[in-house]
């Protein structure tokens, strides 16, 4: 069972590494983007210690097979728990009300001939060569090849100015590369418009070109900046799709590098005439086209997407310029005419997954020196330097892709996803050295890729409401999933981004893309547009775990992983549990945020998800009901110290949300008697919410901790360190 084989300390240095670096560990994950993927290991770990009578760490890197365990996912998201409980031998039957994650698991579990998929990415990418390569084409500026590729084209927004009528750029700043990974700093000027190097950041100097210091007072910040040619202020984003003017581009010499040219560092340039005009001509022949493809949809109101109406875009296809629109124009007709069914979807996934490199929401990475995908931050950012990537994507030394954000690099990602399923392995490290472990004998998909062993295991997937699902008196032996975290990022409205162009592509074979959008009114996520509270979340959630709860044979668990800043968040977990009459038997800290990420690094933000683990009857360790404050103290504290020796530098956010967790499952065990799941759905929220006060909060709880809150950091700053060790104890339980 889980309360006794979980052990935190291993899996938790486990899921530290993997979500650093997730796609080393689970290459499937890169058959297309999904948003806050729960570690793989996480999942492998809580199957394996329900259902074998081991130590997790006596079973991990073993070859297991669970046949005849029959697993539901009822929020299968990305998949994880799909793919992790299919990979051991287990029946799964996982639903998801957005048509895009029923898509995406669909294809990492379906099984595919990946050289002949390989050999047709190749012929679409020759086809596209032919028909638009030289549209990514430059002349090089160190040795003179006119068939130099180009890696990044860099576009500065502009505005018109309201005084002289003449367009301004709106550079934020004029660096375009940092002294990192190039030898100088590279900057634009802003009154030439010519690149030059220099070897201090803050003092640059005159360009060499021009003569003329940065026009630092005409840079843009606050919407708002000043004309650059009568110096009166200019106003933005107007109610029209921003006009953006190519400044810079990143290019890849194949002359250069096989010269061994003795200029170090990346090649940046200045787009000449013959640069511009091949621009327009992809406008131009976007133009005479007649696109089957491209989406006419209007983008609709919603959270996120508030921010691309205030900038004037209103339709998806604003998010793209015209060589953009042209490539994949280009890319979905070729597509569509695939006689290979699963090939074709391949393809049309691997496009879907395309867009979010090839728009003009990107942004150039000033020291990685890459585009930052669109979403990189979880959400649709609106810069003012935005970072078109090569369409096909640049084949280096031994075929390896130079750059990011092409055909070749997704085909690539694709191609290794789909091995990885056949042949699965497992990460060990032993100190500072990292070995791939092979798990023979297991694999993901619905058969073993071996015509010797034709075993086939049950897959069902639905794309439906998993609170008011039909599951036609189909019982399980386990449910683990990962379920919406109120108030977080609304997937929907982001995957539209993708729906909209896939919708185009299959829903005349695809049931489950005839819908306009991937919204839905019971999507289980706060939304200020929607209407969306912590009523219709908390109902959601109770609806959703009491239906999965009656499906459970007795005393088996359904387990999942939540996580958010505020506690008001968890209080409709404790409800939704309490309504489905199932104890929470444990809740299990475990890191499963990448700490080095974005919208994490630097915040007061937690990576720590709590592990409820619920059933009708079973046993807790005794130790683990406590009746006040210093009680919880004292198991926060041994949290503490398991997640530390896991690897885990813990902050102040951490261990509030892993107290959190601990109030959750002591209000469902307090409250459980006495609790009616007639009451209205307002009364039993303050049911929780009073018990949690009473006991007295999370603030009595953190005083009893004493410098163990006190002296933890306030922000995140991941890195690895520390070794997992294993606590050996007889428990004295009680049981339920």
């Amino acid at each position: 069972m889980i309360e006794r084989h979980f052990n935190v300390p291993f899996v938790a240095s486990l899921a530290l590494r993997e979500k650093q670096i997730q796609q080393n560990y689970r290459p499937v994950i890169a058959v297309h983007k999904w948003f806050a993927r729960r570690p793989g290991t996480l999942f492998r770990a809580l199957i394996l210690s329900e259902f074998t009578d081991k130590p997790v760490f006596d079973t991990f890197y073993q070859t297991n097979d669970l046949p005849g365990i029959r697993v539901f996912d009822p929020f299968m998201g990305g998949g994880t728990t799909m793919m992790e409980a299919n990979r051991v031998g287990c029946s799964v039957t996982g639903t998801d009300i957005n048509p895009m994650a029923w898509w995406i698991v669909r294809q990492e579990l379906q099984d595919l001939d990946v050289d002949a998929y390989q050999k047709a990415a190749e012929q679409l990418r020759a086809h596209l060569e032919a028909e638009i390569g030289h549209l990514y084409r430059t002349t090089c500026v160190r040795c003179g090849n006119p068939d130099a590729h180009v890696k990044y084209f860099l576009w500065v927004k502009t505005a018109t100015c309201g005084s002289c009528g003449r367009d301004t750029d709106l550079f934020p700043n004029f660096l375009v590369s940092e002294n990192v990974r190039h030898p100088a700093n590279v900057f634009v000027c802003g009154h030439c418009g010519e690149l030059f190097e220099a070897e201090d950041r803050k003092n640059p100097g005159a360009c060499p070109a021009c003569g003329k210091a940065l026009p630092l007072h005409h840079t843009a910040g606050r919407n708002k900046a000043t004309c650059k040619h009568c110096d009166k202020p200019v106003r933005y984003p107007s109610e029209s799709v921003p006009a953006h003017r190519l400044f810079a581009m990143e290019c890849s010499c194949n002359r250069c590098a096989k010269k061994g040219t003795s200029q170090k560092g990346r090649l940046f340039k200045k787009p000449d005439s013959a640069d511009l005009e091949r621009f327009e001509e992809a406008a131009k022949q976007l133009a005479i086209l007649q696109p089957a493809f491209i989406p006419d949809d209007a983008i609709p109101k919603g959270d996120e997407t508030e921010r691309l109406h205030r900038w004037g875009y209103q339709h998806y296809r604003d998010l793209f310029n015209a060589r953009q629109l042209l490539g994949l124009e280009l890319s979905c007709q070729w597509i569509d005419q695939v006689e290979d069914l699963r090939i074709r979807e391949a393809l049309a996934t691997n496009l879907s997954d395309l867009l979010r490199y090839q728009n003009m929401l990107c942004r150039y990475d000033t020291m990685a020196l890459k585009s930052l995908d669109i979403f990189s931050v979880h959400g649709f950012p609106v810069g003012l330097i935005q970072c078109e990537s090569n369409f096909f994507g640049i084949a280096g030394a031994r075929g390896v892709p130079v750059g990011s954000g092409g055909w070749l690099n997704i085909v690539e990602k694709y191609a290794k996803a789909k091995r990885y399923c056949v042949r699965p392995f497992e990460i060990r490290h032993e100190g500072s050295r990292k070995t791939e472990v092979p798990i023979t004998g297991e694999w993901i998909g619905p058969c073993r890729d071996t015509q010797s062993d034709p075993a086939i295991r049950s897959i069902r997937l639905l794309c439906d409401d998993s609170s008011t699902l039909a599951l036609n008196g189909d019982r399980f032996d386990a449910v683990f999933t990962d379920p919406p975290y109120f108030g977080n990022v609304q997937y929907a409205e982001l995957m539209d981004f993708c729906y909209v162009w896939l919708r185009k592509l299959l829903s005349r074979s695809i049931p489950e893309f005839m819908k306009p959008s991937t919204r839905h009114q019971n999507e289980l996520t706060g939304n200020a547009n929607m209407g969306r509270g912590l009523d219709h979340f908390a109902e959601g959630m109770s609806r959703t775990l009491s239906l999965t709860a009656q499906r459970l044979e007795s005393g088996r668990p359904l387990a999942f992983t939540y996580h958010h800043n505020q506690l008001d968040a968890y209080i409709p977990i404790a409800v939704a549990m309490l309504d489905s009459k199932l104890v929470c038997s444990a809740s299990l800290p475990c890191p499963a945020e990448m700490g080095a990420s974005i919208h994490i690094n630097g915040t007061e933000s937690s990576i720590v998800d709590t592990v409820f683990v619920c059933r009708s009857t079973g046993s807790v360790p005794r130790r683990w009901i406590v009746e006040n404050a210093q009680g919880m103290a004292g198991i926060l504290q041994r949290d503490v110290e398991d997640l530390s020796a896991g690897g885990l530098t813990v902050t102040q956010g951490d261990i509030r949300c892993v107290c959190f967790g601990h109030l959750i499952r002591l209000a469902v065990w307090f409250l459980r008697k006495e609790w009616d799941a007639t009451w209205p759905i307002g009364e039993r929220l303050a049911k929780v919410g009073e018990w949690i006060k009473i006991f007295g909060g999370v603030d009595a709880v953190l005083t009893e901790l004493g410098a163990t809150f006190d002296d933890a950091g306030l922000r995140q700053q991941w890195k690895p360190e520390g070794a997992w060790s294993v606590r050996e104890e007889r428990e004295d339980e009680i049981s339920f």
